[in-house]
């Protein structure tokens, strides 16, 4: 097995938005804000080559939306899609499967770009995209909480186009990927869980964006129901605290991977590395 991790771009969202009911006196600790309370993040989306399959996990934002929109999520630094993948010696041509986590126009937005005549096409041609039954049913009939957050170009043409799979439920994607299946960040979130032999690898998605939001009372303004989250993230961390599993994280600008430990203070990140070192 092969991983190949690539960060598309930075942006900046609000603070307070991302760690909720947390006081900014504690969050900004970690995270320190500017003088607009904005923190910057990460899109990284990580490869996983297999003997068969060669898997892209989430495509970020994309580059289909008007200037207005894209003005608003004071984007900065990154790779690219494309160059990220180039990079690693991936073409489009190469991807075979797409797991979205979701559906929210930051983490599926490049799987689908507009050709020459302007019509939407899937942006990597060979491959299936993946998403679970339950997100997909939400984000084609949106709760108003969610509405901005799901862009019907970015999730429509994966149908109309004939790449749209579903996962109806946690459970082994292929050799040594599973997918774990998650709702309070939103219905259906899928975190890909990597078997590396000796070590795991998770995807944090939405449930682990950051290391800060590791502690089980750290939790996002975004999440639909912060009281599962909460659970959700319990669980998972009783699971691999003190363990060979590592966190990858999708939206930490400075941090792409830790591990877990459980403290007197509670669940934290005791140790950080990039996934290049983790793998060594």
């Amino acid at each position: 097995m092969k991983l190949h991790s690539f960060n598309i771009v930075n942006f900046k969202v609000d603070g307070g938005a991302m760690f909720g009911v947390v006081p900014r006196l504690l969050w900004s600790k970690h995270i320190p804000p500017d003088e607009d309370n904005l923190i910057p993040l990460s899109l990284r989306s990580l490869v996983i080559e297999t003997d068969k399959r060669v898997v892209l996990i989430d495509n970020g934002i994309g580059d289909k939306q008007g200037k207005k929109f894209m003005n608003r999520l004071n984007m900065f630094g990154g790779e690219g899609l494309k160059e990220g993948l180039a990079r690693g010696n991936y073409s489009p041509d190469a991807i075979s499967d797409v797991i979205l986590t979701h559906l929210h126009f930051d983490h599926c937005g490049g799987g689908i770009r507009k050709d020459t005549s302007g019509a939407f096409i899937p942006t990597f041609p060979n491959a299936k995209y993946w998403v679970s039954r339950i997100q997909w049913e939400n984000a084609v009939n949106p709760n108003p909480r969610e509405a901005d957050s799901f862009l019907q170009e970015n999730i429509i043409p994966m149908k109309d186009c004939g790449v749209l799979n579903f996962i109806e439920e946690s459970g082994i994607f292929c050799e040594d990927i599973e997918l774990l299946m998650v709702h309070g960040h939103t219905p259906g979130q899928l975190l890909p869980l990597i078997d590396l032999g000796t070590k795991k690898l998770l995807f944090g998605g939405d449930l682990f964006p950051t290391r800060a939001h590791v502690p089980v009372k750290y939790n996002m303004a975004y999440d639909l129901e912060v009281l599962k989250t909460m659970t959700e993230k319990e669980n998972y961390l009783a699971e691999i605290a003190d363990k060979p599993t590592a966190i990858f994280f999708e939206h930490d600008v400075d941090v792409e991977c830790g591990l877990v430990s459980n403290t007197q203070k509670g669940y934290k990140i005791t140790s950080t590395f990039t996934l290049k070192e983790w793998l060594s």
